[in-house]
């Protein structure tokens, strides 16, 4: 199953298992995964929001085993796609929303994060290109 496994690889599979796993937070306390988000209790104790967060969590699960798929496919370039799309323009929506929202704390390690992300995926490091 990892018979290609690289540490350059480390990137992509902690993204893919974040992202499938913590995608499924919402279905179990949707509250809770809001405020590890960096929205406020205001947006997270509404009930409306919940289902928002629950379609949402829904596609990044999806992204995640994406992830998963092409990895074990052995599609490394399609990994580093994943990667630098998913991290710069979902990094930079998720900080700006997160900032609007009175979190900027919270903004600013999703922005390095995401960015950091980004750019191992732009430099097709988990392709080794």
């Amino acid at each position: 199953m990892f018979d290609h496994f690289e540490l350059r690889h480390v990137p992509a599979l902690f993204t893919a298992t974040v992202m499938t796993f913590g995608g499924m937070w919402s279905f179990f306390d949707a509250r809770g995964a809001m405020l590890e988000f960096g929205l406020p209790e205001r947006i997270a104790g509404t009930p409306a929001a919940a289902a928002v967060m629950h379609i949402n969590n829904a596609r990044t699960t999806v992204l995640g085993i994406c992830l998963y798929t092409f990895y074990f496919r052995g599609d490394l370039a399609a990994c580093d796609t994943i990667l630098a799309i998913l991290g710069a323009y979902a990094g930079l929506v998720d900080s700006y929303v997160v900032w609007k929202e009175g979190n900027p704390r919270k903004a600013a390690f999703r922005l390095v994060s995401s960015g950091l992300l980004s750019a191992v995926g732009f430099a097709g490091w988990t392709s080794g290109r």
